[in-house]
């Protein structure tokens, strides 16, 4: 495939435009690019949902949708959205996202099929419309579902963990290609039978633009004094993010005798834990709640702020690299990351050089490390600059999507 004009691509990916977080905004611009690149492209699709975990409403009692976006063709299906996360409705999420799937999938043949996982469901529609067209199927690895439910937190999750790891494993396994966003995946795909030498690590890219806005007017905007040291942790407010922590930051940041206001957490986003952590936060005066900022706002927010947030249970290790990460370096502000020495996360900011790594579920020490970098504004701008250069090395748009075109091209070569 030296070339995808004329060609005909379907993207299975249950997250889609118009989300704007997560991984919805890395699949609508890998199937825009190949649209530009002159490929007929396609989409198999769930109805907009996340952050929120809500159908967006011009959605909302729609069975099917077909739409165009930006030269591409939407294939929409409609599937359960669960507001509470626990294995019994994660699994008829999936399960709805299968049935409509299989029942009524996209009426083209396409030449090469891409699947986006974490969604089994997902993985399971593209491997099985592969097959049928007898096509080769490369699948990217956002999150590992298997490792997922048992490292969550997920109430039941335990017991799905085998049957969704042995799914996911038969998806990867049968696949041409497998690209994973981070090399701590690779490990547990390769322990599911996959062939080293059909991994591909493929990380993902900043999708937003870089702050170019005056930083001081919207701090002011905000609310934010230019003496109040500001963490704004910003994205899904789910199970395994683990932010608990920051609610115990916060109430520790008001209650040690440090000066009123000196440190206020931020929590900005949706998700199904939004309203349990605004209750477990009640009486905590240094912090506060904004809803997820649009587009063009969200990157000066970002910079607005003094430190950025990444936080995991402890028990998160190989199963999620939060796409966030590409944001935060992309703003020029420290990152603390309040994660599990050796995760995947905590090895991807400490090779960006971008921020620091305490350990997870520790609001102590999380406090700590915030006051020590607002006590060096020199240290805060050198990381914060390290985190900008790693994004033009590493993470820009055209390197991640030049990136998936070559998976595909592999892919459709070795089929």
């Amino acid at each position: 495939m030296d070339s995808f004009a004329g060609r005909r691509v379907l993207v299975v990916s249950t997250n889609y435009a118009p989300e704007h977080a997560g991984i919805g905004p890395y699949s609508a611009q890998i199937a825009e690019h190949l649209a530009a690149l002159g490929a007929d492209t396609h989409v198999l699709a769930g109805m907009p949902h996340y952050p929120a975990w809500r159908v967006h409403e011009e959605y909302r009692g729609r069975w099917r949708v077909r739409e165009v976006l930006e030269g591409v063709t939407v294939h929409r299906r409609r599937h359960t959205v669960p507001r509470r996360q626990t294995a019994l409705r994660r699994g008829l999420f999936e399960a709805g996202v299968l049935a409509h799937g299989v029942v009524a999938p996209p009426r083209v043949r396409p030449d090469v099929v891409l699947s986006q996982m974490p969604s089994l469901a997902g993985g399971v529609l593209g491997a099985r419309i592969a097959r049928r067209a007898g096509v080769p199927h490369a699948v990217v690895v956002q999150d590992l579902m298997g490792a997922a439910a048992g490292q969550s937190g997920m109430s039941g999750g335990g017991r799905v963990a085998s049957f969704a790891g042995a799914v996911e494993g038969r998806v990867l396994r049968s696949a041409a290609l497998v690209g994973v966003v981070h090399e701590s995946f690779a490990d547990r795909v390769a322990a599911m039978g996959v062939p080293r030498e059909r991994v591909r690590v493929v990380p993902n890219w900043t999708h937003v633009r870089a702050p170019g806005g005056d930083r001081a007017r919207t701090r002011a905007r905000l609310g934010w004094p230019e003496d109040t040291t500001v963490v704004l942790h910003s994205g899904n407010m789910g199970l395994k993010q683990g932010l608990e922590v920051l609610v115990e930051t916060a109430r520790l940041a008001g209650q040690d005798g440090a000066p009123a206001g000196t440190v206020r957490v931020v929590l900005m986003g949706e998700g199904h834990r939004r309203e349990y952590l605004r209750e477990l936060a009640r009486g905590v005066g240094s912090l506060d709640f904004l809803p997820p900022a649009d587009a063009e706002e969200f990157p000066e927010i970002l910079a607005a702020a003094d430190v950025l947030a990444v936080t995991q249970r402890a028990s998160v290790l190989d199963m999620s690299l939060p796409s966030k990460l590409t944001s935060y370096f992309a703003a020029g502000r420290p990152v603390v990351a309040s994660v599990a020495a050796g995760s995947g996360t905590a090895r991807e900011v400490e090779r960006s050089g971008a921020g620091v790594v305490v350990p997870a579920e520790d609001p102590k020490a999380l406090l700590e490390a915030v006051r020590r970098l607002a006590g060096d504004p020199g240290e805060c701008a050198e990381l914060g600059a390290r985190g900008r250069e790693y994004v033009e090395r590493r993470l820009s748009r055209r390197a991640g999507l030049e990136r998936i075109t070559t998976l595909l091209r592999e892919a459709s070569a070795a089929g």
